[in-house]
């Protein structure tokens, strides 16, 4: 049978609209005056996250250029941060970046990121231009969303009457029960996460924004730990609908403690019988001379999902990975 293709009018229009999206960001950091740059896509350091597979390849021209394993970034974010030690200042990079094992109705292995970062700014301020940028992509659509804002340990007790900071593990599976989520290898913090993705997320309502912070600190990721009782990581995620678009931090700018995170990872990883994944010395070599910013990365395809009124990713791709 000949190949059909998959292309429609639909499709037309959802890539002119992404053509306009990009319009959209660029004139908006423009306005702003955040820089937009370019980094590398293969890198010789990884994505030490446990929940997130890297693809790798190797290179084969000469032994002086470097490490023959070269990984594809998951993020533009270690170089970024790189720049910003370098003193760059504001800067912005629109890109495509790489997950393995992470194809579906909803993901593909190879799609688009908008990550920037904002000198002198916490994480509460830029949760503010994140809105800011999802309702002017919004308006290309012609739409508008309530936004609400949102604690993370409030949303818990709110919606769940459950406190996520002290709630024993059992309480925090009983709402989770229907879903008969296999528990082996589970700790606490995967409990939580899949309340928010089986109980919370679907939950929100679709013409709103929803921004929920300030998660327990053992959720820091690459986010400062403010002191407190009980501390609390300085990061934020915004939901347009039930999509998560974006995740961003008051970021952290201390490279001992980067390492360990790092470390931490790996030893993780080891647990799980994943590879160990090289750190990015680089990055860690320079993070001290960071200067205090907060960065978000924010999902292109799941934003133009919204806009597009699709429940599938396939819709907002010229290609999706299996006609690639």
């Amino acid at each position: 049978m000949p190949h059909v293709t998959r292309h429609s009018t639909t499709q037309a229009q959802a890539l002119h609209l992404r053509a306009s999206l990009y319009t959209l960001i660029r004139k908006f950091f423009a306005d702003r005056d955040v820089l937009e740059v370019e980094t590398p896509i293969l890198s010789a350091a990884g994505n030490t996250d446990p929940n997130i597979e890297s693809f790798s390849t190797a290179f084969t021209g000469h032994v002086d250029a470097g490490a023959r394993e070269r990984w594809l970034r998951t993020s533009p974010e270690f170089p970024l941060k790189r720049l910003l030690a370098a003193g760059v200042g504001d800067c912005y990079e629109l890109g495509r970046v790489f997950r393995n094992a992470e194809a579906g109705g909803r993901h593909n292995p190879e799609f688009s990121m908008l990550e920037w970062y904002r000198i002198g700014w916490d994480h509460r301020r830029l949760m503010q231009e994140t809105v800011t940028l999802v309702e002017a992509a919004l308006a290309l659509a012609g739409r508008r969303a309530e936004v609400v804002v949102e604690n993370y340990r409030q949303l818990f007790l709110d919606e769940l009457l459950l406190d996520p900071l002290h709630a024993p593990i059992d309480a925090l599976r009983e709402p989770l029960e229907p879903y008969r989520i296999d528990p082996e290898g589970l700790n606490r913090d995967d409990w939580l996460d899949l309340l928010i993705t089986h109980v919370l997320q679907p939950a929100f309502p679709i013409d709103r924004i929803t921004v929920i912070h300030d998660y327990p600190a053992s959720q820091c990721a690459l986010a400062k730990i403010r002191a407190g009782d009980p501390p609390m990581a300085e990061r934020f995620e915004l939901y347009l609908g039930k999509y998560e678009l974006a995740n961003g931090y008051h970021e952290l700018n201390d490279a001992a403690e980067q390492r360990a995170r790092f470390e931490r990872d790996n030893a993780m990883r080891r647990t799980r019988g994943q590879r160990e994944i090289p750190v990015d010395d680089r990055l860690l070599a320079v993070l001290d001379r960071m200067p205090d910013c907060a960065g978000v990365a924010l999902g292109i395809e799941r934003l133009l999902m919204c806009l597009a009124g699709s429940d599938a990713i396939a819709d907002v791709l010229a290609f999706p990975f299996s006609e690639a």
